[in-house]
């Protein structure tokens, strides 16, 4: 399982998402978009977005932490 976290270091919803993922052992890659353009970039490509966190899993995307929608993706 491919996960992409894009996110903001002072984000409550971003920690929180970090957290879950987490506390589920699952691993997930990180972007500080507020770091990088590129990535800042890449996430409003993605999402068309400029809202944190944008996740990423398999190729589908959540702006938000929505767990509900998170546990679908993972069928947990």
């Amino acid at each position: 399982m491919n996960i992409k976290i894009y996110s903001t270091p002072t984000c409550p919803y971003c920690k929180l998402a970090k957290q879950y993922f987490s506390s589920k052992n699952l691993s997930y890659e990180d972007f500080d978009v507020s770091q990088s353009k590129q990535a800042l970039d890449e996430m409003v490509k993605l999402s068309g977005q400029m809202g944190v966190p944008t996740i990423v899993i398999d190729g589908q995307i959540i702006v938000g932490f929505d767990k509900a929608r998170i546990e679908g993706f993972l069928k947990v």
